[in-house]
């Protein structure tokens, strides 16, 4: 559709099931590849090698936030629909990622041994959540925090990026290819980061390898997504953008899309992206594994975006069991470390010694079972606030995609 084309009514805004499903799939991959380090399995020749990559579920998590979280400053852009304004914006983050995460460093502090000596002025690094930017260590049971620090520097700075895509780079208008190339070179500037960062940046610390400026590309992704679905649903039959059509296509076969995603997984095993093991890796391989993880990423999420909803796959994916896996997919990233820390100090378990099966098991039973508590005592009555003081909307007016909770 031309930039000069009317916007169309606002409509209650879309639906996206199966992203629940996916986020579930993305939380599990990130327990598997933690059990598997804690067990010495990323040793274990090509799926120990496997179970290491399946750290792509970063990317995953970060793809779907993109998607979710600038569909509203887009579908205002294309049709007048309202949005939630920043301050609405930010208390929702708020409620949504800090409650779960204060919970989690408390048990880190009190329940893994390997904390005990911690320090009063490290342990409010962790409350703000900017241990990872001081020195680089995070607290034992929330190494994995890393990824949410970097989410959050996302959320931050989201309504200025939106700013940029829609004022400076749209002008207001909807421009869904001038859009589109904007994000391809932050995808690209991302990629720079990633190399630069690695070769001349180390001295400024650890951190820089793990800060936003490296991943906005997966975000990137997720917003080209969006801005790609938006025209869709408002597009005159047969104005559609050539590479939507493109994505329909691949969406409607989503089970060869997990095929190619394997694929591109067990070539992320190879030494193509450096080794397993937690050692440096070079420029190259760290731009390898950005591109290939975002891959990955956009490869698994397509088929819930751009395809049909009566599919047999799209009903698997809208299982209300699975989606509610993906509903407690926060709380199950923020305690499984945690678990894991806990059940090896609690069993005697032998780091880098045991069946990874074994653990695994374990690990998903009793990190489900907290996970669930935390949704439903802390994650649920929290976000029961986010809507406090303003009236309920109406359909016209519906401002966020319904859809897996960001």
């Amino acid at each position: 559709m031309t930039a000069g084309t009317p916007p169309t009514a606002p409509t209650k805004a879309p639906s996206f099931p199966g992203l629940d499903t996916i986020r579930a799939v993305a939380a599990i991959w990130v327990v598997v590849t933690h059990v598997a380090f804690w067990t010495g399995s990323y040793g274990s020749g090509l799926l120990g090698a496997l179970a290491q990559r399946l750290e792509a579920g970063v990317a995953v998590f970060f793809v779907l936030s993109g998607f979710l979280l600038s569909y509203p400053w887009l579908r205002q852009l294309r049709i007048g629909s309202t949005r939630d304004s920043v301050g609405r914006y930010a208390l929702k983050r708020v409620l949504r990622i800090l409650p779960v995460y204060w919970v989690a460093v408390v048990a880190a502090l009190v329940l893994v041994p390997q904390n005990d000596d911690t320090s009063l002025p490290r342990a409010v690094d962790a409350f703000l959540m900017i241990d990872m930017y001081r020195d680089g260590l995070l607290l034992e049971g929330l190494t994995q925090m890393w990824s949410l620090a970097t989410e959050v520097a996302f959320y931050v700075s989201l309504p200025v990026l939106m700013a940029l895509l829609v004022g400076a780079v749209a002008r207001g208008r909807w421009r869904p290819v001038r859009m589109l190339a904007a994000l391809a070179g932050v995808a690209v500037g991302s990629l720079v980061w990633v190399a630069v960062a690695a070769d001349f940046l180390t001295s400024w610390g650890g951190w820089v390898n793990q800060a936003l400026p490296g991943y906005l590309g997966w975000f990137a992704i997720g917003i080209g997504f969006a801005v790609l679905d938006v025209d869709r649903r408002n597009a005159a039959p047969g104005h559609e953008l050539a590479l939507t059509r493109w994505c329909r296509t691949a969406a409607s076969a989503p089970w060869t899309c997990w095929i190619v995603a394997g694929a591109l997984l067990f070539v992320a095993s190879t030494p193509l992206l450096g080794p397993v093991l937690l050692v440096e890796r070079t420029p190259t391989q760290l731009v390898c594994r950005a591109i290939l993880f975002g891959l990955v990423a956009a490869i698994v999420v397509l088929p819930s975006i751009f395809g049909r909803p009566s599919t047999t796959y799209a009903r698997v994916l809208a299982n209300p069991f699975l989606r509610h896996l993906g509903h407690i997919s926060y709380s199950l990233f923020c305690c499984h470390v945690i678990v894991i820390a806990v059940l090896f100090d609690r069993l005697d378990l032998t780091q880098f010694a045991e069946n990874m099966w074994f653990v695994l098991g374990l690990v998903l039973v009793v990190s489900l079972v907290v996970s669930e508590l935390l949704y439903r005592v802390v994650e649920l009555p929290c976000m029961r606030l986010k809507d406090l003081g303003r009236r309920r909307p109406t359909a016209a007016t519906a401002e966020t995609p319904a859809s897996a909770r960001s």
